[in-house]
């Protein structure tokens, strides 16, 4: 496309959505209305997939050191769970360390619970390499010697892998199908601008203009409705967002969890919006223009 042609177009446009002002606003707002939902929702399942990372990455292995077992025992048995190919860490807990954790848990009437009288065991705290491998590394740790029991959640834990790979998959299914609705909206509400040029269409068809030199300007002017559109909310998630972050990291804290920083998340998302926008302006136009074509 030559440099003059594009100017004409752009000219075109920019005439077009101040001819039709009313009918541009109304296309900014189904814009930007849309594009409010789909970035809110991208924005809570992404830190919803975070916070189900780090809740699967904190699930670990406990396994229960034999009463029995003596200290080269023991040793045996840290060696053996290290040696495990899934395995990425492995932590010893005394049984004190057990007993004060209770304590601190329930309350001080366990503290009858001492020196010789204590019923706990020392435990070494498995991580596996992935939540996938949780489940087998329990297994395994069952068969070797000096285990008294295991312990990592069972059927809990596997509910919870399930769960959240189930919010993600729904979350992208719902994601689609809010941009497929910006699109529906977006082109018919660009359609309607393109009706009250009918007539004008036509007469350009007639002196032997090509479908892409009418279609362009139609294009550059949807792209321009989704590009003013996506600002609006991309500056109302970033200043929302913002404010959930420096609460929940105040409620979160001394926690192994953590929302996603808003940097570079919001430089992101916000850039995401805006190609979407202007994606889906275009597409809206190229579609609502289509019929108008066949003269």
């Amino acid at each position: 496309m030559k440099v003059r042609t594009l100017k004409r177009h752009l000219i075109e446009s920019l005439k077009s959505l101040k001819r039709n002002g009313w009918m541009s606003l109304a296309a900014i707002s189904a814009v930007a209305v849309t594009l409010l939902l789909v970035g809110s929702f991208v924005a809570m399942l992404m830190n919803v997939s975070k916070l189900a990372t780090d809740i699967e990455n904190d699930v670990s292995v406990r396994v229960y050191i034999d009463l029995a077992a003596d200290d080269k025992g023991q040793k045996k048995l840290e060696t053996e769970l290290n040696a495990l190919k899934t395995v990425d860490k492995v932590e010893f807990s005394s049984r004190e360390n057990e007993l004060k954790q209770v304590v601190g848990s329930y309350g001080n009437e366990f503290n009858l619970f001492q020196g010789d009288d204590n019923p706990l065991y020392d435990v070494f705290i498995v991580n596996a390499d992935s939540p996938e491998s949780t489940a087998a590394v329990a297994k395994t740790s069952e068969t070797l010697e000096n285990v008294a029991k295991v312990n990592y959640g069972g059927a809990t834990a596997d509910n919870l892998f399930k769960t959240m790979s189930t919010v993600r998959n729904v979350g992208v299914v719902i994601i689609g199908a809010l941009v497929l609705t910006a699109v529906f909206l977006i082109s018919n509400t660009i359609r309607i601008t393109i009706m009250s040029r009918k007539t004008e269409i036509e007469i350009m068809k007639l002196v032997g203009a090509t479908n892409w030199f009418i279609r362009w300007p139609f294009l550059i002017e949807g792209a321009m409705i989704g590009f003013i559109g996506s600002f609006i909310p991309v500056a109302f998630i970033s200043f929302l967002y913002v404010t959930i972050y420096d609460i929940g990291t105040t409620y979160l804290s001394g926690t192994y969890f953590a929302l996603l920083t808003p940097s570079p998340f919001l430089f992101q998302i916000g850039s995401a919006m805006l190609a979407i926008g202007i994606v889906i302006g275009a597409l809206g136009s190229s579609i609502s223009i289509r019929r108008f074509l066949k003269v």
